[in-house]
């Protein structure tokens, strides 16, 4: 890191406000939520302590419901959502985060510290909130 380079954590440009969905619900329940909180993920909650967050987007839901054409009435969240959802630490430099999220090829990870999700993280946050905000600290 050199030294005109403000570091810029995760948490600095993470996006605060999530929906969360239990697996069990339909995906129309799913869209209901993503159309009142205008969002295009949810989190999908763990069912017990030992099991993992999921993350349903509407990419997904394009693929596995709308193109094959089942009923959203009769397909569950936990059919469509990716899970384990990748998540990283909330002080996380955002080029870190960033070669992360293109080595993998992520949209979307869930920002967690001590098992708590504090929020979400994406290509987007990164670059037009996180350089943005590195450049505005270097003048």
């Amino acid at each position: 890191m050199s030294e005109t380079t403000p570091r810029i954590c995760v948490r600095d440009v993470m996006k605060t406000e999530f929906g969360l969905i239990e697996g069990s619900a339909t995906i129309y329940e799913a869209l209901l939520l993503m159309k009142k909180l205008r969002t295009s993920l949810l989190v999908v909650d763990k069912r017990h302590d030992d099991d993992e967050y999921g993350l349903l987007l509407v990419s997904d839901i394009a693929r596995q419901v709308l193109a094959l054409d089942r009923s959203p009435k009769r397909v569950n969240v936990y059919e469509v959502m990716a899970k384990p959802a990748v998540y990283v630490d909330p002080e996380m430099d955002i080029r870190y985060c960033s070669r992360l999220f293109a080595r993998f090829d992520l949209m979307r990870a869930l920002v967690v510290e001590e098992k708590k999700i504090l929020g979400t993280i994406s290509p987007n946050l990164l670059v037009l909130d996180g350089m943005f905000l590195g450049l505005e600290l270097q003048k």
